[in-house]
């Protein structure tokens, strides 16, 4: 009986504060200066809170403090999925997972993926699952400093889908190092050496979450940049102090300012390669990727790679300036909205602020970012850390998989979508 009633009590103080949480927004009060309001050290916001998400889009400042007491929705929902001795389909499905393509245009344009992780992985699943669907292909580099019980339970999720792989090849991956750039190439060749056929391949890493859903990337890719590589940078200024030597290897990345073109560095670039530098990130064509493996200026371009800092944020963004590389964008600058980022030196002009904490001075996103973020043209944004701010991918994936379904062209499977607990369904800004 003792249980029982503690059980009663634990659900009556659930749903008054559920309750208390629906009149606080539904009824504000912006006539009378708002006043910091007491909360209990935890808040347990029940496992899908629509109405608290919506409320976070519209920029409610009430929302935004409510939701920094809100626990983890659904982090260990998804563990336990990964933990618990299963068949594959009652993982997928468990896990929300689309198993048919959704429309004609998408199931004949294939993305293929390459994810780079080494923590947070119910995050993992999270992005995992939002860029899924069967005609895609996914190659995943786990560090290899990763524990094992976290290699395990990616093992496990993996040998469910024959889409996705781990690659073959597994580096220790060093912040700003060449491993970063190796752990890519990686699954490049992996990717061509695959059974698959896919159009174009984006790398993510698991700090990532899209903000367009796969027919809008698609859509994206067809009417932009249709046969052409994404590799947003420019060559710096002359006078602008390199940060790609050797011998500077404490050096913090700030913003978008690397390096100035060939200085600096240990030695002259292979061919006389006029060096650009750029985001990491990039969306290239088929054609592009087998230039990038058999070329001999990509490939001495990647061994003069090891020797310079950060090498990632220049080998993609200088093959891309060349002529003849297929799918080549010679004259492009920073055009290309691949990647959603609040750097710090670009508060005030670039944006409004970051709502959560900086970190390697590029804004980790708090709740008051989400309008912000629902508002960029991008494909993806970063960063987020579901473990200091977990309703901000929640409500970000929940917004995403209502939208995947919306623009879908095929009837809905039942555990396509998820649970629906709370008094409203979430708005969406059309």
């Amino acid at each position: 009986m003792s249980q029982l009633r503690a059980r009663r009590a634990g659900l009556l103080v659930g749903t008054v504060i559920c309750i208390f949480i629906f009149l606080y927004l539904r009824n504000p009060t912006p006539e009378e200066p708002e006043e910091a309001p007491t909360y209990p050290v935890v808040v347990e916001c029940g496992f899908y809170p629509d109405e608290l998400c919506s409320a976070l889009f519209e920029g409610k400042g009430a929302a935004s403090q409510i939701a920094k007491f809100c626990k983890n929705p659904y982090g260990s929902q998804i563990l336990a999925h990964l933990h618990t001795p299963g068949n594959c389909s009652r993982i997928s499905q468990g896990l929300h997972f689309i198993t048919r393509p959704l429309s004609a245009e998408e199931g004949n344009f294939s993305l293929a993926y390459i994810i780079t992780i080494h923590k947070e992985l119910a995050m993992f699943v999270q992005l995992l699952r939002a860029i899924y669907v069967p005609q895609n292909v996914y190659c995943i580099h786990v560090d290899e400093k990763a524990p094992k019980k976290y290699k395990s339970a990616v093992q496990t999720l993996v040998n469910c889908f024959e889409n996705i792989f781990i690659s073959s090849k597994r580096e220790k991956v060093v912040y700003t190092g060449f491993t970063r750039l190796q752990a890519d190439i990686n699954c490049m060749k992996d990717l061509v050496y695959s059974k698959y056929r896919w159009n174009y391949v984006i790398n993510l890493c698991g700090q990532d979450f899209p903000i367009k859903t796969n027919k809008e990337i698609i859509n994206y890719i067809k009417s932009k940049w249709s046969g052409k590589n994404i590799t947003p940078g420019v060559i710096q200024s002359p006078n602008s102090k390199s940060k790609t030597s050797p011998s500077d290897s404490e050096f913090t990345l700030k913003g978008n300012i690397y390096a100035s073109p060939n200085k600096g560095f240990k030695g002259e670039p292979p061919h006389n390669l006029t060096i650009y530098s750029g985001s990491a990130y990039f969306v290239l064509t088929r054609k592009f990727v087998d230039f990038v493996l058999t070329d001999i200026r990509a490939k001495d371009l990647l061994r003069w790679s090891k020797d310079i800092h950060s090498p990632e944020q220049h080998y993609w963004v200088t093959l891309n300036r060349l002529k003849d590389a297929p799918g080549a964008t010679p004259n492009a600058g920073w055009e290309g909205n691949v990647r959603a980022i609040k750097w710090k030196k670009e508060e005030g002009t670039g944006h409004d602020g970051c709502k959560g904490h900086y970190a390697q001075e590029a804004c980790v996103y708090g709740p008051g970012d989400l309008p912000w973020l629902i508002q960029s043209p991008s494909l993806f944004a970063n960063k987020f850390e579901p473990s200091t701010d977990p309703l901000v991918v929640t409500c970000l994936e929940r917004r995403h998989r209502l939208q995947v379904l919306r623009q879908a062209e095929v009837p809905a499977e039942p555990h396509w979508h998820f649970q629906q607990q709370g008094h409203f369904n979430m708005k969406l800004n059309r």
